[in-house]
């Protein structure tokens, strides 16, 4: 039995230095698109290529642009590779009817130091997202999701104020978005000053970062998104012209001032928890070695003992009561 289910995984599962027949229609789609990112960076492929990350990711790393430290693009492929993935997926499906999975590309634009100056964070969503984004994405749960006319009825806006969006979405971004060849691959558009999951304290001043990201489902015809994703550098160098309200950036303040109080107030509660679990464990640790101790002695001297012990604890009960 034990040979069978050898040679049957050695069946199903590929050798993984042979790449799969998607990594070639990747690679073509990448080739597409390089030229964009060679107009664009100095730097378009840093130190090689399109670099696989296990069996379905691929990701490539450019730098070298105004207002742009790095940009990080990562390719994530469904698990062909993976029959049991497969199927389990595809079971998922049938449990969780909105759970729909694709070959994903985000571009993750870090910002260089300057090309943002307000704190914030904003988002254009496909509404087919809306359910699983902010589980995803925690910098998301500070927005408040809302309609746009200025978009196809497909998108909605997240964004913490709408003096933010009145800033932001200007007529070059809202006419890249309704385009209709893009809208089947759009999933999210974002710009935002938090990390995607919650820190576990107050993040301090140089390690604090701003991105702008965008998700698209990986397009049959590169064509297709070609124009929005070099529209986003053009969007990009518009970010240092945003000029948001005073009370606008007074709130925005608050909002992370109180965000920062609140984390800090969290990583003190779980120091003191983890303290009080320390102290626990080592007086634990003491009664341990005390009981086997005690447990070598002769019996008459572990009489002794427990007969000690019992006092101790009646005398202490007593203290109790009348200290009541």
């Amino acid at each position: 039995m034990a040979s069978f289910l050898q040679r049957t995984l050695q069946v199903l599962t590929p050798p993984p230095h042979i790449n799969p027949p998607e990594y070639d229609g990747l690679q073509f789609k990448f080739n597409a698109y390089l030229p964009l990112l060679e107009k664009q960076f100095s730097k378009p492929l840093g130190k090689g290529r399109l670099t696989r990350d296990g069996n379905s990711d691929f990701y490539t790393f450019s730098t070298g642009r105004r207002n742009v430290a790095s940009l990080h693009t990562v390719y994530t492929l469904k698990p062909r590779h993976d029959l049991f993935q497969t199927i389990y997926h595809f079971a998922w499906t049938l449990i969780d009817l909105h759970y729909r999975p694709k070959d994903d590309v985000t571009l993750d634009f870090k910002l260089a130091p300057g090309a943002l100056p307000h704190d914030f964070v904003w988002a254009v969503v496909a509404k087919d997202e809306l359910l699983s984004i902010k589980q995803d994405r925690w910098d998301l749960t500070f927005t408040k999701t809302s309609e746009n006319s200025a978009l196809p009825s497909s998108l909605s806006v997240m964004s913490e104020f709408a003096d933010i969006t009145d800033n932001i979405l200007k007529p070059s971004l809202v006419s890249a978005l309704n385009d209709p060849k893009v809208l089947p691959y759009f999933r999210s558009l974002s710009v935002t000053d938090q990390p995607r999951q919650r820190p576990e304290r107050p993040l301090p001043l140089d390690k604090r970062q701003k991105h702008v990201v965008l998700s698209l489902t990986l397009p049959n015809r590169v064509e297709d998104t070609a124009n929005l994703v070099a529209a986003i550098f053009p969007f990009i160098d518009s970010l240092h012209a945003i000029n948001l309200r005073p009370e606008t950036k007074s709130k925005l303040k608050k909002v992370r001032d109180d965000l920062d109080k609140s984390l800090r107030a969290d990583a003190e509660k779980e120091k003191k928890e983890e303290e009080q679990q320390a102290t626990e464990d080592k007086k634990a640790e003491k009664r341990r070695l005390e009981k086997e101790k005690i447990a070598k002695l002769p019996a008459a001297e572990q009489q002794k003992h427990m007969e000690k012990e019992r006092k101790r604890m009646l005398r202490k009960s007593q203290g109790k009561v009348i200290r009541k």
